[in-house]
Formats: C-alpha cells, structure tokens, sequence
C-alpha cells in the first residue's frame, strides 16, 4: 500500500543530518505512518489482518481436507490456518516492502539515513498483523479441545525466525527494486508460487520422497513445521530441518544486508 500524504510533522528534519540516536524514532514514526495509512478508512479495520488467513483456511479445508482427505490426526481448519498466520505476514510485507524505497523517494533523495530502515518499517508494520491473526489460533485452540503443551514455549524463537527471514527477502527486493522496476511484479509471481512450495496445504510428511528434499531448503518450512509442531501438535520440532531453516535463514540475511549497503549509495541517484 503506497504511503499516505505527508503528516504536519515531517518523518525527517532535512535541515540537519540525523543522529544515530533518533534512527530509532524513524522507524517508529515510519512504521506508525504505514499503520495508519492502511487502516484509515476501512471499516474493519485490523480485522483485515484476520479476514486473509481465516478465507484461505475456507478454501483450503473445502479443497484438501474434504477433497483429498489429506489428515487424520488434527482438524484441518487448525492445521491449516496455523501455516497461513506466519504466510500472510511473510507475503504482505515483502510485498510491500518491495515497493517501500520508491514510495520514499522523497526522504531517501534529500537526506541520508540507514536506508535500511524504510523496508524494515514494512516489516514492523505487519507485526500488528501477525499479531492480531496469531490471537485467532487460540480460538481455534480452543474450539477443537487443542491443549498447549511445553513445546509450545519455541513460539517466539520461531517467530523470531520468521521474521528474520522475511526481513532477509524484504531487504533483497526492495534493493533491487529501485533499479529494475519490473521485480515488484515478478515478485508478486513469485510469491503466488512460493506458496504452493512451502507446506501449508499440506503437512511435509505428505511430499513424494523424491521432492521432500526441495521443499525443506525453503527457510519457511522449517518455521511453519516448526510452529504446527510446537502449538497444533503439542510435540517437539523436527530440529533438522529447524536447523537447515536457521542457517538457510542466517546467510540468507547476511547476503541479503551486504547487498543492500553495496547498493545504498547509488539509491539517491537512480530512484
């Protein structure tokens, strides 16, 4: 969603060059604008955040569950918004984080700042989001008699992950974006058929052998096996694939910040 108009007090004083210790409060005032900017106007408001995951999970239960009868053990309903929570944030701020330092153009042009900071703020943004769609899962919880065991502890490391990872892709992007402007379509493709490689239709134990390997090199794999695990099935993870998750994650992240700031310094000319 494109940035809303300009507030009374600007996101950046172009009078003096910013310090480091008010970087922080550029991220915040950033992230603040880009929650507001989406919800004003809208008459449910943060509910959107649950109306995406809650009309995939529909579809998805009609199509797998009762078409193809693709579990036994948990209700499917569960099963399968609990992979879409961690997705849609995934989606929703790549995507739009994609498109954040051309939306900047203005503040990234006439001031310097760790330009880092504006597709972070993308990423920041949607945490209301993922917040506000995680609360449902205890509802769903709750619902189907579904108790919380000790595993259910790794949620935050997990989410820690995810959002790791999704910064990673996000900062990629956005980067590359600025120069090709064709990457934020291309990215949207993309997205619609990462989506069908990562396991949340489908549990990864119903893979064909043969292709099981390819989709656990998907960082989020391991990140959404991992939270189904840990809350839907009250079990420990499998930390094999936690940890191919971690380092895909960690060098994912490392290339993707290195490329970002070897880039940095031709943004203002070329955006």
């Amino acid at each position: 969603m494109t940035a809303p108009a300009a507030a009374a007090r600007p996101l950046i004083d172009h009078a003096a060059p910013i310090e480091p210790a008010a970087y922080l409060e550029l991220l915040l005032n950033i992230t603040r604008r880009e929650v507001k900017g989406r919800y004003s106007q809208t008459l449910f408001g943060i509910g959107w955040a649950i109306a995406q995951p809650l009309a995939m999970m529909a579809v998805f239960t009609l199509v797998f569950s009762r078409l193809a009868n693709i579990l036994s053990d948990v209700p499917y309903p569960v099963f399968a918004y609990a992979g879409l929570v961690p997705w849609f944030f995934f989606l929703n701020s790549v995507n739009s984080g994609t498109m954040s330092l051309v939306q900047y153009r203005n503040i990234v042009t006439k001031t310097y700042f760790p330009r880092e900071i504006i597709p972070l703020a993308q990423v920041s943004s949607r945490l209301i989001d993922l917040a506000a769609a995680a609360a449902l899962v205890a509802v769903l919880l709750a619902y189907y008699r579904i108790a919380l065991t000790r595993w259910a502890l790794l949620v935050p490391a997990l989410f820690v992950l995810l959002i790791a990872f999704t910064v990673a892709v996000t900062l990629l992007t956005s980067a590359v974006n600025v120069f090709y402007r064709d990457v934020s379509p291309v990215v949207q493709i993309g997205l619609q058929l990462w989506l069908y490689v990562t396991p949340i239709a489908y549990p990864l134990s119903k893979v064909p052998p043969q292709w099981r390997a390819w989709i656990a090199v998907n960082p989020l794999t391991g990140v959404i096996e991992g939270l189904r695990s840990a809350v839907v099935y009250g079990r420990e993870p499998d930390w094999t694939l936690l940890a191919l998750s971690t380092v895909l994650t960690a060098i994912t992240l490392a290339g993707s910040f290195v490329l970002f700031k070897q880039l940095d310094r031709y943004f203002a000319d070329v955006i």
